[in-house]
């Protein structure tokens, strides 16, 4: 008889290092000090189902298939064992099979003879699969929290419990959700390779309804979790018979059903199953499973609720801005236009709760006189729903002020000025007023196709990007104000804004653009990339595409930076034509006969580009109303006299004496210029004098020979108007070349 401890030949190398390693139910897995594979015995293939050549080198562990989000935690793993400390925690592991198993491991030094730490060993096995129940179950209840914590949206929510569930805690998964007095599946989570065939199972979409005496339907009225231990012991109504026929084929052995309940609502159910489709080391739940499910249901319940409430309230944000911005864009003459406008992801880990990214960012494209058009990108400092307020009231605002056709820098000066008045009044103990306005970025541009002039005026705003012969490159801006909002007190926005003028290359385009559009949230290593850095990545994908349509830049422009955006986002570009668009100008002395020579150089305008007669025939007319209107007030404006003042005693008078104005009337030579213009759909006219005052439209008496022209104009052109100029004032109308 063998003594205790004496073991045969073969069970002695059966107890061989390397047998031990190839025979344990233990992954164990080595790698040197920068995280590459150096070995893993056969279980940790089994356990992480992927399979790495034995000659490879360089792999890291990562290659596992630890899931992202817990790359960060790995990393912690290796900092604190290469330091000679011992780790202990968990992992999401995604096998090769596409499954996602819940792991527990231990990480040790690996140290050299020297005692120097050389590498790390990981032991690994399958939570919820030991015999150290308890802990497994608290740990993964741990898991599943920090999981919901960052989850907003509901089906995102939904995903990741079933994903955590099955196959780690379940066979089966079903969410079921009220919608209304319905209880409607939104999960239905099966172990991988396995589907229930077509016609048993209700698929997602599908209205559930449970038969009286059914255990889900026990846990919806009373409202409580229900354990069915052994169904091979029990007996349940099915809700049809091709559900009961298949649980009897695959053999299901246990169930738990938990309603999901919060602030005394029930929002739905959620079912776990157990069934012979796996072996697994007790086919039943029991008590404490039960126990064990509740509370994940309570906090299931609770992160539903609140990507429901998120959603709402994102919802609300997204259609309040959505119809605060343009819906349609204008067709212009020889400018293509493209907008884009994103909302970024909702804020899932930065302590700020659950919080819409619907901000502030706003763009608009405004027609202006003679076929001009107003171009504006702003972004309203903040997020949510007051920010959208905020931004909605400075764009109809800011569209107000550009109909008067004032300068860039005098629409900035002014929009400055509401942005204090909206702010939000509130007064200190001392009742004085300490209303803080909101801080705008704002840039206004204003491009006249024909001449392709670009004025322009910013208010703390990023330069636009310009794009012309493969080049991308910031438009140059002398003078950038301060934001809207944040003027120092007694230095006037006249001071603060300037004007500039830009003449803009045949077929050239700009990028205007909010910064979330260069903002990024951290990517792996913890750090936000710069914004020269993101800038450079913009630029670079862009000049590839300089010559591409308005809509192709937009489209490169919104992917271009890689990450996650965080901050709302827009986007506004603009091209320029690569042609010429037709137009006509003469300048004509202010005097009467002038009138005919004006209507006879439109008449052979409109005839030589081929405008319909009719059309051509009512432009002409109001031309000579406009001309007549501008000659007549030029002739009956009165120039003061000069006066000479001579201090002194009286002079002798001489004839020969000859004192410029002091005789005559100093009477300038009066002129104007007519401008004509054609495009796609429309002609433009446009009248320009040295008078400074702007025409209206009066009432004409009965028997009253003038006093009729505006009214004309006013009456048979689509619009009409009139701008101040620096030389004195233009007015301008606009006749279709197609019928109305």
């Amino acid at each position: 008889m063998k003594r205790w401890g004496d073991l045969s030949q073969e069970t002695a190398d059966h107890l061989g290092a390397g047998s031990v390693l190839d025979h344990a139910e233990m992954a164990v897995v080595v790698t040197d000090r920068f995280s590459n594979l150096l070995y893993w015995n056969p279980f940790a293939e089994r356990l992480f189902g992927h399979t790495v050549a034995t000659s490879a080198r360089d792999i890291s562990v990562l290659s596992l298939g630890i899931m992202e989000k817990d790359h960060p935690l790995a990393i912690e793993l290796a900092k604190h064992v290469l330091k000679g400390g011992v780790w202990e925690g968990t992992f999401d592991v995604r096998r090769g099979d596409g499954t996602i198993v819940y792991v527990r491991a231990q990480a040790v030094p690996l140290r050299h003879d020297s005692g120097s730490v050389t590498g790390i060993v990981i032991l690994a096995r399958e939570a919820l699969r030991s015999n150290e129940r308890e802990k497994d179950r608290f740990g993964l209840l741990e898991r599943i929290g920090e999981r919901l914590a960052g989850s907003l949206y509901v089906e995102e929510t939904l995903k990741r419990v079933a994903e955590m569930l099955v196959p780690q805690f379940a066979d089966h998964c079903f969410i079921e959700l009220t919608e209304g007095d319905r209880l409607v599946r939104r999960v239905s989570q099966h172990v991988q390779g396995w589907a229930p065939p077509l016609g048993t199972w209700k698929p997602v979409g599908a209205e559930i309804r449970y038969p009286s005496g059914h255990y889900a339907d026990t846990a919806l009225r009373r409202q409580e979790t229900i354990l069915v231990e052994d169904f091979s012991n029990s007996s349940f109504p099915a809700p049809t018979e091709s559900s009961a026929r298949l649980c009897g084929e695959i053999g299901m052995t246990s169930a738990i059903v938990a309603p999901l309940l919060v602030r005394g609502e029930t929002l739905g159910l959620m079912y776990l199953g157990l069934s012979n489709l796996t072996d697994r080391r007790s086919p039943h739940y029991d008590a404490f499973d039960r126990d064990f499910v509740g509370a994940i249901a309570t906090r299931v319940a609770l992160a539903i609720d609140n990507a429901l409430l998120f959603e709402e309230e994102r919802h609300t944000a997204e259609s309040f801005q959505k119809h605060l911005l343009p819906r349609a864009l204008p067709q212009l003459d020889g400018l293509q236009i493209a907008v884009r406008y994103y909302p970024a992801a909702p804020l899932a880990s930065h302590g700020q709760g659950i919080q819409t990214q619907v901000g502030g960012d706003w763009y608009d494209v405004i027609p202006l006189s003679a076929g001009r058009v107003g171009i504006v990108i702003g972004d309203v400092e903040g997020r949510g729903a007051k920010a959208a307020a905020v931004m909605g009231q400075l764009r109809a605002a800011l569209r107000a002020f550009a109909q008067d056709d004032k300068s860039p820098a005098d629409i900035l000066a002014r929009l400055d000025e509401w942005t204090r008045i909206i702010a939000t009044p509130e007064q200190d103990d001392n009742g004085a007023d300490i209303s803080i306005p909101p801080i705008v970025t704002c840039q206004y541009l204003v491009y006249d196709a024909w001449s392709r002039q670009l004025s322009f005026a910013n208010a703390g705003h990023a330069p636009p990007l310009l794009l012309v012969d493969g080049q991308c490159v910031e438009l140059d801006i002398e003078e950038v104000g301060q934001p809207l909002g944040v003027r120092a007190k007694g230095l006037h926005a006249d001071l603060v804004y300037k004007e500039e003028t830009r003449t803009l290359p045949p077929g050239a385009a700009l990028l205007l653009y909010t910064d979330g559009l260069v903002d990024r949230r951290p990517g792996r290593d913890g750090r936000p990339p710069s914004e020269e850095e993101t800038l450079g990545v913009l630029c670079e994908a862009l000049t590839k595409m300089s010559g591409a349509e308005a809509e192709r830049i937009a489209d490169v422009a919104t992917v271009a930076v890689p990450g996650e955006i965080d901050d709302d986002m827009a986007i506004l570009v603009v091209r320029s034509s690569d042609v010429d668009l037709d137009v006509e100008e003469r300048t004509f002395p202010a005097q009467p006969i002038m009138v005919g020579e004006a209507r006879r150089m439109a008449s052979e305008a409109f005839a030589g580009w081929n405008v319909p007669e009719e059309r051509a025939e009512l432009a002409c007319l109001l031309v000579s109303e406009v001309v007549t209107n501008v000659v007549l007030h030029a002739a009956t404006s009165s120039v003061p006299r000069r006066e000479l003042v001579v201090e002194g005693p009286p002079l002798p008078f001489e004839e020969s004496w000859d004192v410029p104005g002091l005789d005559d009337e100093v009477v300038g030579d009066k002129e104007f210029t007519l401008r004509l213009r054609r495009g796609e759909e429309s002609v433009w006219v446009e009248v320009f004098d040295q008078d400074l005052r702007l025409p209206r439209i009066r009432s004409a008496g009965e028997n009253d020979e003038g006093g009729r022209g505006l009214y004309l104009v006013d009456q048979l052109a689509r619009r009409w108007g009139s701008r101040p100029t620096r030389e004195g004032k233009a007015v301008w109308f606009e006749i279709p070349t197609r019928s109305r």
